[in-house]
């Protein structure tokens, strides 16, 4: 058994979608693991959308980013659309001092708005006997 490198990092399915994020820095080896991982679940589970939650991230550096842009090209040639949800504001302050631009990814201000982009909807629920009166 060849067993690959794992990144530590959960991909949840709901539906078509893959749910993930980043808990903390990157190095090379799980940021390899991590991309890898994702675009063998991407083609596995025929995903249409992925999201990634950074909301974790206290700080990003252009390693990071330039992972997050590949990540978002391969995706995007397997078919996939990506969005990059829950950046902090002192994340996105350094992107800008740094001059990075993250071509390519979309965001997000948190999990939900991501997850609307990519076609879900949050569906209200009705208290208990409230869906048996509004039947009536």
């Amino acid at each position: 058994m060849n067993a690959r490198p794992s990144a530590g990092v959960p991909i949840l399915r709901l539906g078509d979608v893959l749910v993930t994020g980043l808990l903390d820095q990157l190095d090379d080896n799980s940021a390899r693991a991590f991309t890898d991982e994702l675009t063998s679940r991407i083609t596995a589970d025929e995903a249409r959308g992925i999201l990634i939650d950074i909301s974790r991230l206290q700080i990003i550096d252009s390693f990071v980013a330039r992972t997050l842009m590949e990540l978002t090209t391969v995706a995007r040639l397997l078919g996939a659309r990506v969005v990059v949800a829950g950046m902090l504001p002192p994340v996105s302050i350094t992107l800008v001092e740094l001059g990075i631009e993250l071509t390519g990814v979309e965001t997000a201000l948190n999990a939900e708005r991501g997850m609307a982009l990519l076609g879900w909807q949050q569906t209200r629920q009705l208290p208990k006997g409230a869906a048996r009166a509004a039947l009536s």
